[in-house]
């Protein structure tokens, strides 16, 4: 129930992150629109966190998606490594 409890409140954390990016992408300047957003993101982590950035499952869904529609993604890492990302795209893929 916990787990279930977590995963919700990082939904909720998630989804206005989520309609941000869909929205920039309607908009002529989208490529840095979506720059802020990864480092927004990346930012909220690291907010949340105390010592080391903990990561979400729904963290790693939104760096999965970000790959998928931004072709600059690598630009905007700060606190994790691409190789990680393309992981999590690639797990996502397999479980699909």
């Amino acid at each position: 129930m916990r787990i279930l409890c977590q995963f919700l409140h990082s939904m909720f954390r998630v989804l206005p992150v989520l309609a941000a990016a869909l929205s920039s992408l309607l908009k002529s300047r989208a490529s840095l629109q979506l720059e802020n957003l990864a480092l927004r993101h990346q930012l909220g982590v690291l907010h949340r966190s105390v010592k080391r950035p903990g990561l979400t499952a729904a963290d790693r869904l939104f760096w999965a998606w970000l790959r998928e529609v931004w072709g600059n993604w690598r630009s905007a890492l700060v606190i994790v490594k691409p190789e990680i990302v393309i992981a999590w795209h690639r797990k996502g893929f397999r479980l699909f």
